[in-house]
């Protein structure tokens, strides 16, 4: 049945509410939504650009639209000054393949496991429910954004800094479930993919694979809610792979297969899609031949300003609180500081609550007094393992992984 905007976030996470069948309105999927005459200008590095904000897709908020088919709706940055945690209706959304499943029925659901095992499964969503359930704060985030903001321009969706989102991830661990099945001598990998299609037959199936190891390390797991609701239909309901600390390509949405291999997966999503050069930062000249490429796969640290923007204006000789979030890659945040002479000096931001190493983590700096005039503030993280953003961007044909110093240049008048 259609899922209706008063039902659609059940809060109560019992096996009776995740137990029912969910549907989404398949026009909102397949077709243009008629959005609001609402825009937002974002200053890309090729200029600035005016994006429609749409509040017209299913158990969606406004949202930045960046394509309808498949959809990729960015976060607005306000959103991310509200809270540490991204709320569902307005967490980013992005696909692959435009043949999305529009509607679930969880009672015919069932989750493969099979390949290099011992035992063939079929897990229920009731099935999953009974084993132990664990509870992980943890950032997905695309490996393209913020790719709006290289330059030379590269090709692929042009995402502002609202491809990312920040939520509590409530499911079980993926290695109770490969010990369930029991894990065969010579795996080593463990390959995933879910109920999306490509568009058209000879497109290769939207697969992802993580080594033996890392998934059988207790932290990634498979999701059926965030936030502590069930997780909405866009964003990979009824079940996410979570990979904590590695971009979202690894977290499979709707996630039905899990296949045990023997060998290394050598799939197209792994082998072609997704590749960075094995530089530092990922780093090339443009036109740069003859770079040895590898799978993407950890974050690095960022850090953001989210209650001032590029251009804004500011009372002269007050104080300021400037703040924003930070996450520290594929570990926790050590600290985080402010920079108002073009990074000469740098003052350390206090930091708000820890909910873990992989979580967004808030900070806050109070400025005296402003000074008239333009003044440039410049923000960087450094994380536990002692990296720290560089202060010149990174570079390479993808678009991937940017994490320079971010810079704000405001007015005080």
């Amino acid at each position: 049945m259609p899922l209706h905007r008063n039902d659609r976030h059940v809060r109560a996470l019992t096996r009776r509410a995740v137990l029912k069948t969910f549907g989404v309105a398949g026009m909102a999927l397949a077709g243009s939504p008629a959005w609001a005459d609402q825009s937002v200008r974002l200053l890309f590095a090729s200029g600035p650009q005016q994006r429609p904000i749409t509040p017209d897709f299913p158990q969606k908020g406004p949202m930045i639209l960046q394509r309808t088919r498949p959809p990729l709706l960015e976060t607005p940055m306000e959103v991310f000054d509200r809270s540490v945690f991204t709320p569902n209706d307005q967490f980013y959304v992005r696909w692959h393949w435009a043949v999305i499943p529009t509607s679930v029925d969880v009672d015919a659901f069932r989750l493969a496991v099979r390949g290099h095992v011992n035992q063939v499964l079929s897990l229920s969503i009731g099935d999953l429910l009974k084993m132990p359930r664990v509870e992980l704060a943890a950032v997905n985030q695309c490996s393209g954004n913020s790719r709006g903001f290289f330059s030379p321009r590269v090709p692929g969706a042009q995402w502002a800094h609202g491809a990312m989102g920040n939520a509590r991830w409530t499911g079980v661990r993926l290695k109770d479930v490969l010990d369930r099945a029991g894990i065969k001598s010579g795996a080593i990998q463990v390959r995933f993919s879910g109920l999306d299609e490509p568009v058209v037959p000879e497109a290769p199936d939207f697969r992802k694979s993580l080594d033996l190891d890392h998934a059988r390390d207790g932290e990634v797991m498979i999701a059926f809610a965030m936030n502590g609701e069930q997780m909405p239909l866009l964003n990979g309901f009824p079940l996410r792979l979570i990979v904590p600390g590695w971009y979202s390509t690894y977290w499979v949405k709707m996630l039905s297969d899990i296949e045990v291999l023997d060998r290394s997966d050598d799939n197209y999503w792994m082998a072609t899609a997704y590749t960075i050069p094995d530089t530092p930062h990922a780093n090339v000249t443009p036109g740069q031949t003859g770079v040895k490429m590898i799978p993407i796969s950890r974050m690095v640290p960022r850090s953001f300003f989210t209650n001032v923007t590029e251009g804004a204006s500011l009372p002269a000789g007050g104080s300021a609180a400037i703040r924003g979030i930070a996450f520290g890659g594929d570990t926790g945040v050590a600290k985080v500081e402010l920079s108002m002479d073009t990074g000469r000096t740098w003052q350390l931001a206090t930091l708000a609550d820890d909910f873990g190493k992989y979580s967004f983590r808030r900070w806050q700096v109070n400025i005296p007094q402003l000074m008239k005039g333009v003044n440039s503030l410049l923000v960087r993280c450094t994380n536990l393992s002692g990296e720290v953003q560089p202060s010149m961007p990174n570079w390479n044909n993808s678009g991937f992984m940017l994490n320079a110093v971010e810079t704000a240049h405001i007015t005080a008048i």
